[in-house]
């Protein structure tokens, strides 16, 4: 005989296939909905529905909402009678049909079991009492329970007690309690009967967006390509179809709430033909792009749309050599004792990074504020097919402003840097210490390599002597250039004072 469990719904197939709760005849129907998605997993949704009112007080069920609706955001307006119609009291049902929920309702009493009996295949059925669904409640996130299954349904047939009891369960009926999908139920006042529009706007989680950029870079390095394409993504629990969307680009602040998810992501991608699909425009001290047409969003579905290009857009390699990198930053300010000992600040690496830069200017070819994204950057190799040569993530840009991607460490390119030099004066008020950083150029052709070095030690310092240029880029930066021609290393040698 067959020891697992199967557990049949066809009691309530009826039920199941007309929404699980009958629907009264006032119940909501969407019949257009606008989405303003924000990069924040948030999302304000704005709808126009249709409802049929009795005069008086009466009950409103309003289907198809996100599982992660706040449901302390809901406003509601008649189009109709503005001023006939009040929602008086809200309920968020969000009791969901789910195996485990099921059960529960079943405790303590009589189910059926359906057997086999195993010499024929013709099946019998038995009689029990429920002791245990089999199920633990792990957490309850935003009002959506999560289950896991552990040890086994409990059962008593006739007396006897048995552990995960054989045979296919059937339940006599679906409870009332119990719902297919979250929905609202409004206790409704209307001064008149009849059909009437209304607006419902609400936040809602599980929606988000982000930005995906592309660039493939030319074979010089000195021009690429750029596209912008926002990922949206719908995991609250409803499909929107036919939506106005709009974009938030910015830091919204935003008091945290919980606001349940749903995993799992399918994948499609959208690419349209026109040059501009969304239209930039200013909201507050934020940036608001909308979609020139509408759109349809899935549950449980992430889409793209491209959101910007450019062709052609001018670059520059940029190389850099920062010896001490960040490190620096692990003794700045931390104890005024590694002012004068020699031994901090000596760290050194050997790699060279490659930058690429680009102005986001409509001389450029771009212009537009760039949302917050990654960028993956390609270019074409000796047989003309794309290769992937780095990636990095660009903070909110306005319009004018220049965009920096690291991309790597250069190859061919090498940087060495020596303390040759460390003395205190005036009983460790004033320290000068010395440096030599060395670079080598392995490649074909001459390069420039921009050496920064960080001045850490105090705030008060001046350059005593330098071997070469330098510049100041800010209080904690020095930048020396540096050009290489091939095969050839060169040296900067400088000395700074520190007083305190």
């Amino acid at each position: 005989m067959k020891t697992g469990l199967m557990v049949c719904f066809g009691f309530a197939c009826t039920a199941l296939l007309s929404g699980g709760t009958a629907r009264s005849e006032g119940a909501g129907e969407r019949l257009a909905v606008d989405l303003t998605i924000y990069n924040q997993n948030l999302a304000l949704v704005r709808e126009e529905r249709s409802f049929v009112f009795t005069k008086g007080m009466s009950r409103i069920v309003v289907p198809d909402i996100p599982a992660t609706i706040d449901g302390t955001s809901v406003h509601f307006l008649s189009l109709t009678d503005p001023q006939g119609v009040r929602v008086l009291e809200q309920n968020y049902q969000y009791d969901l049909v789910h195996q485990a929920r099921l059960l529960e309702r079943y405790l303590g009493k009589e189910i059926e079991f359906v057997r086999t009996y195993p010499q024929s295949d013709k099946e019998y059925t038995v009689v029990g009492r429920l002791l245990s669904t089999g199920y633990i409640l792990q957490s309850q996130h935003g009002g959506m329970p999560n289950y896991s299954y552990a040890g086994g349904m409990i059962a008593e047939f006739n007396g006897k007690i048995e552990l995960n009891p054989s045979g296919r369960l059937v339940l006599p009926a679906l409870p009332d309690d119990l719902i297919l999908r979250p929905q609202l139920e409004w206790l409704v006042s209307a001064s008149r009967g009849g059909t009437q529009r209304a607006e419902v706007s609400y936040l809602a989680g599980g929606l988000s967006w982000d930005c995906n950029y592309v660039a493939l870079l030319g074979k010089e390095g000195n021009s690429l390509d750029l596209t912008g394409w926002v990922t949206l993504t719908n995991n609250s629990g409803t499909t929107f179809r036919d939506a106005g969307l709009k974009l938030v680009a910015g830091d919204v602040n935003i008091v945290r709430q919980e606001l349940a998810g749903r995993v799992g992501v399918a994948k499609s991608m959208v690419a349209d033909e026109a040059a501009q699909q969304f239209q930039q425009s200013e909201l507050f001290e934020y940036k608001l792009y909308t979609l020139q047409r509408h759109t349809d969003l899935k549950n449980n579905e992430t889409k793209q749309i491209e959101l910007t290009s450019g062709r052609g857009v001018p670059s520059k390699k940029v190389f850099i050599y920062d010896g001490l990198s960040d490190q620096w930053r692990y003794f700045y300010g931390n104890n005024y004792a590694y002012r004068t000992q020699g031994s901090f600040g000596q760290q050194s690496n050997s790699k060279v990074g490659v930058f690429v830069t680009l102005q986001n200017n409509e001389k450029s070819g771009l212009g537009m504020p760039l949302p917050r994204g990654k960028v993956r950057v390609y270019q074409r190799d000796a047989d003309g097919k794309e290769q992937f040569v780095g990636e990095d993530q660009i903070d909110h840009t306005p319009k004018d402003e220049e965009i920096r991607l690291y991309l790597g460490n250069a190859f061919d390119l090498r940087g060495e840097r020596v303390q040759k030099d460390f003395r205190s004066y005036a009983n460790g008020r004033v320290v000068e210490e010395t440096f030599e950083i060395k670079v080598r150029n392995h490649k074909s052709e001459p390069v420039e390599v921009l050496i920064y070095e960080h001045p850490w030690r105090w705030s008060q310092w001046e350059m005593v002597t330098a071997s070469g240029d330098w510049a100041k880029v800010d209080q904690t930066t020095i930048r020396f250039p540096v050009r290489l021609t091939k095969d050839q290393e060169k040296t900067v040698r400088y000395t700074i004072r520190y007083s305190w």
